[in-house]
């Protein structure tokens, strides 16, 4: 495929100016981000956007994060290419196709049918088959038949739901954004051996809250 000469500098430059100056410098990371075309995930009416130190509009109050976002949670996460992967959120596909370079086989769940379908298309066309998509809510009602070495949570929860416990393996790992706007924080989990959670609080930011993760609205009068 013949890449717009543009986007090929705009990826770099991206890799170079934005992902490596916030202290993503895992190889394998810094690869992924530089040879995966982003482009082919935003949506059309941002292309030219593909690689901008911006959050992108997906629809229905969505966005895709922040390059530099998505390489610093590649980063913690650490994937390894004999792990299976959830991720919670599929968005535009491109988050998982990262993922999916990293390891052995990513299943990204999300509850807008049109989002996956989409997705399947997109990776499809990058010839990325270690992906499976599937519709589904992941607080209510999803049951995988399997534990994960890794969880990325690709939206906000103002509260860590304790379904997600049950899905990782013993010791895995799980990424999400915790709080409650404006104060949200990128945090990593890991399970110690007596079952407590190791928290690396990696970066603030925010994010869209996850489908039923929203905080509870108070009103005082």
């Amino acid at each position: 495929m013949n890449m717009n000469p543009e986007l090929a500098v705009a990826r770099r430059n991206m890799v170079e100016n934005q992902v490596r100056p916030w202290e993503v410098l895992d190889a394998r990371v810094l690869d992924v981000l530089g040879s995966l075309p982003r482009e082919a995930f935003v949506p059309k009416a941002y292309a030219a956007l593909a690689y901008a130190d911006v959050a992108l509009p997906l629809g229905h109050d969505e966005v895709m994060l922040k390059p530099v976002v998505e390489g610093r949670v590649l980063q913690a996460l650490r994937p390894t290419a004999s792990e299976h992967l959830l991720e919670v959120g599929t968005g535009s596909g491109y988050f998982a196709a990262c993922l999916a370079r990293l390891s052995a086989h990513v299943t990204s769940i999300d509850h807008r049918a049109e989002f996956i379908d989409a997705a399947r298309a997109k990776l499809r066309a990058q010839a990325i088959g270690n992906v499976e998509c599937v519709h589904a809510d992941a607080l209510s009602g999803y049951a995988p038949d399997q534990q994960f070495d890794a969880i990325a949570v690709t939206g906000a929860v103002a509260t860590l739901p304790a379904i997600f416990d049950r899905w990782l393996k013993p010791a895995g790992r799980l990424f999400v954004i915790r709080g409650v706007e404006p104060a949200m924080q990128a945090v990593l989990l890991q399970r110690a051996p007596d079952g407590a959670w190791i928290e690396d609080r990696l970066f603030e930011t925010d994010a869209p809250y996850l489908a039923g993760a929203a905080p509870v609205r108070t009103f005082n009068l």
